[in-house]
């Protein structure tokens, strides 16, 4: 479903990734790992289309999105790419309802449609009696339900996480990470996730190590 090859990115002097290949299949859940300052994160940002690569072809299916002009980019990553950040980045002034219709409106979604769609996702992860709260009335775990609600509405073909348990408690951190096979189950969503956590690098299909810029190796879970 991603093709990524000889994927470069450099911020001054600074060599950040030196020439990535990486596949991921539609339905699969793949974690990225390394030490701090091995890439991790800005490889996710050109996946997930956030920036461009100096060098090398990041495709979709078969579409080069380097190619996109910025607006054609800007819809393709509201249809096809959702996002899962660490601290939420939940509007406050919001409700959790409200958050999650926001890429279905961006989307030309009419507010009626949105607004059952949004409700829909945030029934199906538990919340359904949290729709009308704003995140300060949220707990921390219910907020990170909330941002996987968001990223979901779109029914987008891929799910980016940036250590998305990072904040979380261990139940809640437990909690986020059977949900995530929960919706690969119910909707055969594909996720690529960055984590320092090792007990969630060990439940994934497939784990990419990286170090320097490099891939260092790749293990599959029944070779873990």
């Amino acid at each position: 479903m991603i093709d990524c090859k000889q994927i470069t990115k450099s911020f001054g002097s600074l060599k950040v990734l030196k020439g990535i290949d990486l596949s991921v299949s539609e339905g699969e859940i793949v974690s990225i790992v390394g030490p701090s300052g091995a890439g991790k994160t800005t490889l996710l940002q050109m996946l997930g289309t956030l920036d461009k690569p100096d060098t090398g072809e990041i495709r979709y299916q078969n579409i080069n999105v380097n190619k996109l002009k910025d607006k054609d980019l800007a819809r393709f990553r509201n249809k096809n790419i959702g996002f899962v950040f660490q601290f939420h980045q939940l509007l406050p002034e919001f409700t959790a309802l409200e958050n999650v219709m926001i890429p279905a409106l961006i989307g030309n979604a009419r507010q009626s449609e949105a607004k059952k769609r949004a409700f829909e996702m945030l029934d199906f992860l538990g919340l359904k009696n949290r729709s009308e709260h704003k995140p300060a009335e949220l707990s921390g775990g219910e907020k990170q339900r909330v941002a996987v609600a968001r990223a979901l509405v779109n029914k987008p073909a891929v799910i980016f996480a940036d250590e998305p348990s990072g904040s979380l408690d261990t139940q809640n951190k437990a909690e986020l990470h059977r949900l995530f096979f929960d919706l690969r189950k119910e909707f055969n969503q594909t996720f690529v996730i960055v984590t320092h956590d090792v007990q969630l690098a060990q439940l994934t299909d497939r784990t990419v190590y990286l170090r320097d810029g490099l891939v260092e190796k790749q293990a599959s879970s029944d070779a873990k």
